[in-house]
């Protein structure tokens, strides 16, 4: 039986060795797809990368940033419940992980389009322009991320160092003064692989410019950077503003027009018809905050008499009395009829819903850059009071949902509106007032400001994060002792797969909990 089993073995051996020597013959050759490819270049990287991107901002939108921010209600007294600020640690994991897959792709646009014999400006300005983008999303929601070191693991480094959320702002700001250089040269790319301006790379210089100014304001604030951060605002807007194109009217708007609308030949689908179901999208109810406010002003984007065949613009089902939101917040156990609503797909006949709406994926619009310059001017920072930036931001959120309604902020249109609804400016208003209800200049920037940012990304929770505003009623039944979260936990799979440079992150920022301040919320 021994000498059987040895001679088995060596007969084994044997098979295996005939076997590995046939598969070397020849390995290559087999091996390649005669069909793909093997190499890829920009323009096939650029559209997926910024449809996935904001396609994952927009179902975060929704279940993320509308909960906390009032806009909607997730109707439960199951806990996890967002809208209460009942935060768990995996709502984290999707949002991360969206961004840096995506950020992968954007930094391999710069280096394809940086190699000898395909050399495109333009492509690499745009992906300086995308990684910022990306890049001040995950900053803006975890605080200090892995940055200098992300999406290298193919180089071997699958555990990245988390880099300080100051170093990544500054890094950001000159990879946009390299994009703002880059795309002046104007250097043209296939309309096809763009999906935001269809080729227009002065519209991309516009949106990096728009976005640099997002950028120093939201850390303006912070002592050991306002002097040079104002400084380049006061640069690009009133001293240099030839060499800093921003956007001024809602064609500059960033944005990818959904379900075929766009000047592609390619159809974008909107993530609201792919990966939300019919009943789930209309399930929300509508909060008295964010119904009850444009209510008040006989806002016209909730006027029945405008939008797509007789559909208000932003698809709001009214209730049986009318346009009546529930409050957030309100105590477990005492949970309101729903009334309000988004209505969904084939709800309305020969419609569009919000949920078909092809104008919904929006990255920037110019009304976020006026209400910037609002609040730029109302501190000094840059010429004017900020009257006039405010009334063009008024105008140009409402024109983009409903077009041409105003002809600009001067219109007399938009200013009676304003005064019927009270929210008129007043340079007699003091700058700032956290006292809830009271007037100044911020709360109004900032109330008109929070409806310009309806649906792009976070950007409502991160403002509301930096300003304190607009004023959101606390209802009884918050958890996290009615304490608005201040980030999101980083995901679980990063504190069991970098354990060390988890660690030094939390021992630099604080507590991996959502209470922690990340450094522009910091005093």
């Amino acid at each position: 039986m021994k000498k059987i089993k040895n001679i088995t073995s060596y007969t084994l051996l044997l098979v295996v060795g005939i076997s590995f020597f046939s598969c070397k013959k020849d390995f290559n050759e087999i091996n390649t797809d005669p069909i793909g490819v093997s190499s890829v270049t920009a323009d096939k990287l650029l559209a997926p990368a910024l449809t996935n991107i904001l396609s994952a901002n927009l179902i975060r939108n929704r279940s993320i940033n509308n909960e906390l921010m009032q806009v909607t209600v997730d109707i439960s007294d199951a806990e996890g419940k967002v809208f209460r600020y009942d935060v768990r640690r995996a709502l984290a994991d999707a949002p991360w992980n969206a961004w840096y897959l995506e950020l992968t792709n954007l930094r391999d646009i710069n280096t394809i389009a940086s190699q000898a014999g395909s050399v495109n400006k333009s492509y690499q300005g745009i992906s300086r322009v995308a990684e910022a983008w990306a890049m001040q999303l995950l900053t803006d929601t975890y605080g200090d991320v892995p940055y200098t070191e992300a999406g290298q693991g193919k180089l071997g480094n699958i555990e990245p160092v988390f880099d300080k959320q100051k170093d990544i702002y500054l890094s950001l700001f000159s990879k946009l003064e390299e994009a703002n250089t880059l795309l002046a040269a104007g250097e043209a790319i296939v309309p096809n692989s763009d999906p935001v301006y269809a080729g227009d790379i002065a519209k991309w210089r516009r949106f990096g410019n728009s976005l640099y100014l997002r950028l120093l304001l939201r850390i303006s604030r912070k002592t050991d950077v306002s002097a040079q951060v104002i400084a380049k605002i006061k640069e690009m807007i009133d001293t240099n503003p030839a060499k800093y194109p921003i956007m001024e009217n809602n064609t500059h708007t960033a944005k990818i027009l959904w379900n075929g609308t766009n000047s592609s030949t390619t159809v974008y689908s909107s993530p609201y018809m792919i990966n939300v179901r019919v009943a789930d999208f209309r399930a929300p109810s509508i909060t008295d905050f964010f119904l009850g406010t444009l209510s008040s002003w006989a806002d016209p984007r909730i006027n029945q008499t405008y939008g797509k065949n007789n559909v208000n613009r932003w698809g709001i089902a009214p209730g049986p009395a009318g346009y009546v939101g529930i409050p957030s917040g309100y105590p477990i156990g005492g949970a309101p009829i729903k009334q309000s609503y988004f209505y969904s797909d084939a709800q309305v006949v020969n419609g569009i819903t919000l949920q078909t709406d092809p104008y919904t994926g929006v990255i920037m619009n110019v009304a976020e850059v006026d209400f910037i310059l609002a609040e730029a001017a109302a501190r000094g920072w840059i010429n004017g009071t900020g009257e006039t930036y405010y009334y063009k931001g008024v105008a140009d959120a409402i024109n983009y949902w409903i077009p041409s309604l105003y002809a600009n902020g001067n219109d007399a249109a938009v200013r009676k509106f304003a005064t019927d609804g009270d929210f008129d400016w007043s340079d007699s208003f003091p700058l700032d007032n956290l006292t809830a209800g009271s007037l100044s200049k911020l709360q109004l920037i900032h109330s008109q400001k929070y409806y310009a940012l309806f649906l792009v990304d976070f950007e409502q929770w991160f403002e509301y994060r930096r300003t304190a505003h607009p004023f959101l009623p606390k209802g009884s039944g918050l958890a996290n002792g009615g304490k608005m979260p201040a980030r999101l936990q980083y995901p679980i799979l990063t504190q069991s797969t970098n354990p060390t440079n988890y660690k030094n992150a939390v021992a630099a920022q604080g507590p991996d909990d959502i209470n922690t301040l990340i450094w522009w919320q910091k005093p």
